[in-house]
């Protein structure tokens, strides 16, 4: 007998062609389930069809009738066919069909031939060896208890090594007691709107421009946003003294997406307001770790640890897959946050916070880091070398840190139409309008991240970039256009 036999499942109503192997890696009766579910979700068994019995099914196939029994319990089991004894098995009405056509569209986008998006790290360098190491330290390591459901709020021998970690690394004050570990700064920024919100506030300032998860995450709290406008020194505190905010979001250490760094004067600001209004603020410290000319500003955590939430995350510095973050969190906010935490998830995967909590104690992202400074300040100076020939009108803004740069294009460029030609050339980037809230307008401005290409990649692509550029203003009128006058 062939490996493959055919099944014709025959009906008043239809007369469905199927096949099984003996050959495959599933089991003939799941194969069996599998035929027949998808029959019955798809809409070609309709509700009230009849279906072979198990002797008729098992004698076509050629195989034992208990393999079809089987099949057809696990199948009862979940709702698809009505069985009864005596009577020949009818598809049930419970599993529809989608009224809705299929669209035809890919549900993942095609690659860019040149990616500069900002915001991810180059995965390929992620170091899968002594990551893996620090997997199988932790299996070995972990008692059984460990496997169970432990505090929410992170494994103390991860929150003991952040404690440590965030102290020497950032300037952190803080102990283990205080830290809750996230799964990822995403989810600890909105753990805290949710904990702002639970206390009794109202009104959160946020730095305009900023990433738009930031804004989801305040609003869908239900707080009310209030942009406050950054420049080239940071968030700028006159403004944010004039609001009766409660809380403050910002990213002294290197504010996205403009790239600034807070000033020492603003920074004193800040602690001024937040002592004179009694409010809180949330510090994201997101890549404050890759600064290239100099060593990074410390936390502003340190300078008021009962009003600084301070937020970190290893999708910069490893890999967004991690879904690693934390927070160090005040006195005052420990409980709602870890209130709100415990009714979000129960805490994230133990077994990889033991793996990362032994990733830091023997200094392996440390080491990452070092040689991802080195590697992400070559390519920053390739890309602002390539600008430089390709497009010498436009200039680098921000700081020499982080993984994208802030490039500010002439007066008159329209962005979004450059970003758009820039796309249909298959280069990805994104501009300083998708981040700003109220502050409209301002010089057209390119944001391009270097951080997963190479070299050579990043010069073809500041060329291709260059190209779309100027297609863009030679369709540009060279005069404004008149109106006749009403």
């Amino acid at each position: 007998m062939s490996s493959v036999e055919r099944i014709y499942l025959t009906s008043p109503t239809l007369e469905l062609l199927a096949s099984v192997s003996r050959d495959g890696p599933r089991t003939l009766a799941a194969q069996i389930e599998d035929q027949l579910r998808c029959a019955i979700r798809a809409g070609t068994l309709l509700p009230g069809s009849r279906v072979p019995s198990t002797r008729d099914l098992a004698r076509q196939l050629c195989v034992s009738r208990p393999i079809v029994v089987e099949a057809y319990a696990q199948l009862a089991a979940e709702g698809y066919p009505k069985l009864r004894q005596g009577a020949r098995p009818r598809a049930s009405g419970c599993a529809r069909p989608s009224k809705q056509p299929p669209t035809g569209k890919a549900l993942v986008a095609p690659e860019p031939r040149f990616d500069f998006r900002p915001g991810v790290p180059d995965l390929s360098a992620f170091p899968r060896s002594a990551w893996l190491r620090s997997i199988r330290e932790a299996l070995a390591k972990m008692t059984d208890a460990d496997l169970g459901y432990t505090d929410p709020h992170g494994s103390e021998v991860l929150r003991l090594a952040l404690s440590d970690y965030l102290g020497r690394v950032r300037g952190v004050v803080t102990d283990a007691s205080r830290v809750i570990v996230t799964s990822g700064f995403y989810q600890g920024r909105t753990l805290v709107c949710r904990a702002l919100a639970a206390v009794g506030a109202k009104r959160v300032a946020v730095e305009d421009p900023c990433h738009a998860e930031l804004w989801e995450a305040v609003l869908r709290a239900g707080l009310e946003l209030v942009p406050i406008p950054v420049d080239a020194a940071g968030m700028q505190i006159e403004v944010l003294e004039r609001t009766v905010a409660d809380a403050v979001v910002l990213t002294p250490a290197h504010q996205y997406p403009t790239g600034a760094v807070l000033s020492g004067e603003r920074r004193a600001g800040v602690l001024a307001w937040l002592r004179r209004h009694d409010a809180i603020a949330i510090e994201d410290d997101y890549d404050a770790e890759y600064r290239y000319d100099r060593a990074p500003v410390g936390a502003l955590q340190a300078l008021d640890t009962d009003r600084i939430v301070y937020g970190g995350t290893a999708s910069k510095t490893l890999a967004p897959a991690l879904r690693m973050g934390w927070l160090v969190v005040p006195p005052r906010l420990l409980e709602p946050v870890s209130q709100q935490q415990s009714l979000a998830d129960f805490g994230g995967p133990r077994i990889e916070q033991h793996a990362f909590a032994g990733f830091l104690a023997r200094g392996e992202l440390d080491r990452h880091l070092r040689r991802m400074r080195g590697r992400y300040r070559a390519r920053r100076d390739a890309l602002v070398e390539a600008m430089r020939q390709a497009l010498p009108e436009a200039g680098v803004c921000g700081i020499a840190a982080g993984l994208h740069a802030t490039i500010r294009l002439p007066d008159g460029d329209d962005e979004r139409a450059i970003r758009d030609a820039a796309h249909r050339r298959g280069v990805a980037l994104t501009v300083m309008g998708d981040y700003q809230l109220a502050v409209r307008g301002g010089p057209p401005t390119l944001l391009l991240g270097y951080a997963r290409s190479s070299e050579p990649t990043i010069r073809a692509g500041v060329r291709e970039l260059a190209a779309a550029i100027r297609k863009v203003r030679r369709v540009r009128p060279a005069f404004p256009v008149l109106t006749k006058p009403h």
